[in-house]
C-alpha cells in the first residue's frame, strides 16, 4: 500500500482489516506484519522559507532531497540525522517522516538538540482514519496538547506521518576537530566531559577506542574557531597535546552512523547511559568493539550475536536499545528498553486513544 494523497491514506486506513508495518524508506530494517504501509508516495517540500528558517515536507519526502535544498541556502538539519543503511545493510532512501518517527538525532544533538526540539508541527492520520494537524510553522505556537514532540520518537505506532514542519539554522562558515590520545576510556571521559562544561560551544565530542583518541568538534565562524580551538587546546593540556585536523566531516558521519561496527560480526544495540558510567557500561555489557558519541552518554556496542546488553545494566540508569540483531533476538529482547508497570500502562493507554484498533506496528514498543 503506496497512498500517494492524505486523503488516499486516511481511506486506507479506514479500511484496513489487520495490521500493518508503517514504513517510511525501509532503512531501520524495522520488522512486523507482511502487509507493508510505504510512505514514500507522500514525497515532496511544500514549503521552503529561508529566511524564516522553516521547512515545511510531505513526510515520504527524502532527506538527500531536504539536505540538498538546505545546501542550496547554506543551510542545514542542525540536528544531523543518522543514516543506518551500511551498518544494517539495507537499501532505500531515508526519509523526513522516518527520522521524525524514530527521533534520530546525531553527535551534534549534545549542543543544538535532538530532531524533536527542530520539530514545528506534524500532520498524520491516526488509528480512526483521521487526519491531525498539531503545531505550525513557527517557533512561538500555542494549540493546545503537544502532539509534535508525542509524535516524534513514537515510531509510527500512534499515526502515520504525513507532513513535517521544522526549524533549520544555517551551515557553519567552518569547522575543525580536535584529537588527543587517551590510555582508556575513564581518560577520555574525563576530556569529552571538561570540553563540554567549557564556554567553546563543543558540537561534538566522542571517543574511539580502537584509535585511542578522543574527539571534539567546533563549528562556527573562522575567528570564533580559531579562537575557541586555541583555548580548549590549553584547558585540556593536562591531558597532553591537542592534535588539529581542521575539517573532518568523514570522521562525524562515521560516528554518526556507527560505521566502525558495520562491517562486524555481532549485534549492535545503542545504550544511553550517564557519561560517568559509560566506561563501565561497555564492560558490563561484554562489548567486543564499541564507540562513545554525547560525550560518553551515548554506547554504540557490538555484542556476540544473541547476548542480551540489558541484563547487566541493572544497576545502571540508562536504556539499550536493539539496532542490529537476528528476528529471534528481537521478538524474544524487545527491540526497546522495558518500562515499568505504570510507564507502560501509560503507553497503552495513549496507543489506545490514537490506535484503537492497534493496526499500526504492533507490539514494535511494548
Amino acid at each position: 500500500m503506496r497512498p500517494e494523497t492524505e486523503a488516499e491514506l486516511a481511506e486506507i486506513v479506514v479500511g484496513l482489516n489487520g495490521p500493518v508495518r508503517v514504513s517510511g524508506g525501509s532503512t531501520r530494517g524495522v520488522t512486523g506484519p507482511e502487509d507493508v504501509l510505504e510512505t514514500t508516495g507522500l514525497s515532496g517540500i511544500t514549503l521552503y522559507e529561508p529566511g524564516a528558517l522553516t521547512l515545511v515536507a510531505k513526510a515520504g519526502t527524502p532527506v538527500a532531497e531536504i539536505e540538498a535544498a538546505l545546501e542550496a541556502e547554506g543551510q542545514q538539519l542542525a540536528f544531523e540525522p543518522s543514516d543506518y543503511r551500511e551498518l544494517l545493510g539495507t537499501t532505500g532512501e531515508p526519509t523526513i517522516g522516518g527520522v521524525v518517527a524514530a527521533n534520530i538525532s546525531g553527535p551534534r544533538r549534545i549542543q543544538a538538540g535532538a530532531c524533536r526540539d527542530f520539530l514545528l508541527g506534524v500532520r498524520y492520520v491516526d488509528g480512526h482514519g483521521h487526519v491531525i494537524k498539531n503545531g505550525g510553522r513557527v517557533m512561538k505556537n500555542v494549540t493546545g496538547y503537544d502532539l509534535v514532540k508525542l509524535m516524534a520518537g513514537s515510531w509510527g505506532t500512534l499515526g502515520v506521518l504525513t507532513e513535517v514542519s521544522l526549524k533549520v539554522l544555517p551551515k557553519p562558515e567552518t569547522s575543525t576537530t580536535l584529537s588527543v590520545s587517551v590510555p582508556d576510556a575513564d581518560v577520555a571521559v574525563q576530556v569529552l566531559s571538561k570540553a563540554l562544561q567549557s564556554p567553546y560551544e563543543v558540537t561534538g565530542a566522542a571517543y574511539d577506542p580502537q584509535k585511542g583518541s578522543a574527539y571534539l568538534r567546533l563549528e562556527g565562524f573562522a575567528g570564533s574557531v580559531k579562537y575557541r580551538s586555541r583555548k580548549l587546546k590549553s584547558e585540556l593540556a593536562p591531558f597532553g597535546a591537542l592534535s588539529d585536523h581542521g575539517t573532518t566531516d568523514g570522521l562525524w558521519q562515521g560516528i554518526r552512523d556507527a560505521h566502525s561496527l558495520a562491517d562486524q560480526t555481532g549485534d549492535v544495540w545503542r545504550i544511553s547511559v550517564k557519561p560517568g558510567d559509560a566506561p563501565r557500561v561497555a564492560e558490563k555489557v561484554g562489548a567486543k568493539q564499541y564507540v562513545l558519541d554525547w560525550g560518553g552518554g551515548l554506547i554504540w556496542a557490538l555484542v556476540p550475536e544473541g547476548a542480551d546488553a540489558r541484563a547487566n545494566l541493572d544497576i545502571f540508569t540508562g536504556h539499550a536499545t536493539i539496532v542490529r540483531a537476528g528476528t529471534d533476538t528481537v521478538e524474544a529482547l524487545g527491540r526497546f528498553q522495558p518500562v515499568n508497570a505504570a510507564l507502560s500502562a501509560l503507553s497503552n493507554g495513549i496507543r489506545r486513544q490514537f490506535d484503537p484498533r492497534d493496526v499500526f506496528n504492533p507490539g514494535l514498543m511494548g
